[in-house]
């Protein structure tokens, strides 16, 4: 396999990768405060020769000795796109839309590494039984979401009416009296492209990596939403099968460039026989 042959197949590798990112936007397209991810190219092409300095670190290589080499393309970083999505009205008094681009709301979620914050912009919240006639307000996958406190937000169930808020604020009705018995807890990405997006619409701050300045606390008069509204997804279809029928046509013209070179290769043998 000679060098331009090399180049296609790991920029190939690269371009499948990208079309899996448009292929996620894509069916992401009507996920509630869905971000759209974007991924950027860098490319390669490096050698180097006679590099064997530290010959325990060469243990199971399985390239030629004395020669490193790298070409073609390669998936710099993919990173997602926090603009807001449009806005609708639902009539649910448990939805609500954030309206500032960079601000989340907190999620409690358990995973095998033990309890961590998440962060979403879906705002389509549902209220589950616990115990003792309380409920707990959670996101659409059962996630406790976080208060303004820091503490799950548990309401009692002998109630007659409830809304959230432009601040966030929980208000009940209980017996024609109207009280605020909980705040939702919002943060400001500071640093999004820091954010891991684990799936599920849900971003974290990585394991291993400073968390200062990364989110930050948003204060309470900060705190802009609109009730009984979702924000939808905000991916761009028509830019996104306009990438996608981009990155498609280099992966085709890469596998001709494969395609080509094996010829070249079979006629070659053949002159020399």
């Amino acid at each position: 396999m000679n060098r331009s042959m090399i180049q296609s197949a790991v920029t190939m590798g690269q371009l499948q990768k990208k079309l899996d990112l448009v292929g996620n936007n894509l069916s992401n397209s009507e996920t509630t405060g869905y971000k759209s991810h974007n991924a950027d190219f860098s490319s390669l092409l490096y050698q180097q020769i006679n590099n064997q300095s530290h010959s325990d670190a060469e243990i199971g290589r399985v390239t030629p000795e004395g020669i490193r080499i790298g070409s073609g393309a390669k998936l710099g970083h993919t990173n997602f796109d926090l603009t807001q999505g449009s806005l609708k009205n639902t009539g649910r008094e448990l939805d609500v839309a954030l309206v500032e681009d960079r601000h989340m709301f907190g999620l409690r979620v358990t995973t095998e590494q033990g309890e961590e914050v998440h962060y979403t912009r879906a705002g389509n919240f549902y209220l589950n039984p616990v115990e003792d006639g309380q409920l707990l307000l959670t996101d659409a996958n059962g996630y406790p979401v976080i208060g303004a406190d820091g503490e799950n937000i548990i309401l009692e169930d002998n109630f007659q009416a409830i809304t959230i808020d432009s601040n966030g604020r929980i208000l009940i009705t209980r017996d024609q009296n109207q009280l605020v018995e909980g705040t939702l807890n919002v943060s400001e990405a500071v640093r999004p492209r820091m954010l891991e997006s684990v799936g599920a619409n849900r971003f974290r701050i990585p394991a291993n990596v400073e968390e200062d300045g990364i989110m930050g606390d948003v204060l309470s008069g900060d705190v802009k939403m609109q009730s009984q509204t979702l924000e939808t997804s905000n991916v761009d279809v028509a830019k996104q099968m306009t990438e996608m029928l981009m990155a498609q046509r280099a992966y085709q013209f890469n596998a001709k460039s494969i395609s080509t070179g094996d010829q070249m290769m079979g006629l070659v043998s053949q002159l020399r026989s």
